[in-house]
């Protein structure tokens, strides 16, 4: 028997996009990216989200070889503590992101209404 919170549960299309063969762009990355624009950490990003550091650091890794320049730019700890920010391109990476999602799910409505109509 279902419960009465499977009927409240969102429906939600998060793409994966592929840009020829040595990019790949999907709601982990974009949620990493904004971790760090809000921690300006990976290390702290990484926790929020959960993930180990080293596996958000070969994510960053991945989008700065694919992009051909960085997604973040480090600081090295000292001082004033090390950090990250992120770069223009990684600004630009999750507003494009978040507007393709938008458009995607504003689009596909009725799929959507008829998939969550599965769950009922």
């Amino acid at each position: 028997m279902k419960t009465s919170t499977t009927k409240s549960l969102a429906i939600l299309v998060r793409p994966r996009i592929y840009i020829g063969d040595g990019i790949a762009i999907g709601p982990g990355k974009i949620d990493l990216l904004r971790q760090i624009g809000e921690t300006r950490s990976i290390a702290a990003a990484a926790r929020v989200l959960g993930v180990p550091y080293k596996r958000a650091w070969l994510l960053i890794v991945s989008l700065n070889e694919g992009f051909g320049r960085p997604v973040i730019e480090t600081a090295s700890g000292g001082k004033g503590g090390g950090g990250a920010l992120l770069t223009p391109l990684g600004r630009e990476l999750i507003t494009c992101y978040d507007a393709l999602e938008q458009r995607l799910n504003a689009e596909a409505t009725a799929e959507l209404e008829a998939m969550r109509a599965l769950a009922d």
